[in-house]
């Protein structure tokens, strides 16, 4: 019996590891099979390519490599951790909780296409790639948390670069225009694809983790 498979996602510095965390202590205390999951897998070797890209060794900018290309690199590692890590634990019944999943594709690489048309084809292109030509199996659901680059910005002025454990940001978190691209993008594909939106900021501030966390679980509750 396969499980069930949670992806939580949003642009840079949204809460989504922090969230994703939170639900698997709650889940393991309800004494659930679980387990988490992080994409990129920076601890695996098939991040390598991925790595290298953000960290600018393919061109200092995101639209130095093409939607294409670069969604290629982050699938290919999703794949890896799929047949290698997690992908038995799911099939034998495990609930596994995605920080970030074939959603990331979506809401960055997609932002670098702005006619509707070939944005459309890509996003057909890409749902081929992972889940037909990879078969990496769909989420039973989707959580956007909702964070306005602006908001996002400050959370992420202290924060590590999650690749290399260095102070320089990736080259996605140093380009504020692409930032709000991405973001703008993520509202698109959350509308098309039917994405649990959770918003989070309420009267101009940011709602605190509990209250986010507490949102997230009355939708996660009611699959399980």
């Amino acid at each position: 019996m396969m499980g069930k498979l949670i992806a939580i996602d949003g642009v840079d510095a949204s809460g989504k590891q922090t969230q994703t965390t939170l639900l698997l202590s709650r889940l393991e205390k309800e004494g659930r099979e679980v387990k988490m999951v992080s994409f990129p897998a920076y601890d695996k070797p098939s991040s390598i390519l991925v790595k290298m890209y953000l960290n600018g060794e393919f061109g200092e900018n995101p639209s130095d490599v093409n939607a294409y290309a670069t969604s290629t690199l982050f699938a290919a590692d999703r794949f890896a951790t799929y047949r290698t890590d997690w992908g038995t634990d799911y099939n034998r019944g495990t609930i596994i909780l995605a920080d970030r999943y074939v959603s990331s594709n979506l809401i960055h690489q997609a932002s670098k296409i702005n006619d509707t048309d070939e944005k459309e084809k890509f996003l057909m292109w890409l749902d081929d790639l992972e889940y037909g030509i990879y078969n990496l199996p769909r989420p039973d659901v989707t959580i956007f948390l909702d964070m306005p680059p602006e908001y996002g910005a400050e959370l992420m002025s202290g924060r590590l670069n999650k690749s290399n454990g260095d102070d320089k940001k990736d080259i996605h978190e140093s380009d504020f225009s692409y930032l709000e691209k991405s973001y703008e993008n993520a509202m698109f594909v959350a509308k098309k694809f039917n994405w649990k939106r959770i918003s989070c900021i309420k009267d101009g501030q940011i709602r605190s983790v509990d209250e986010i966390h507490e949102d997230i679980y009355s939708i996660v509750r009611e699959l399980l």
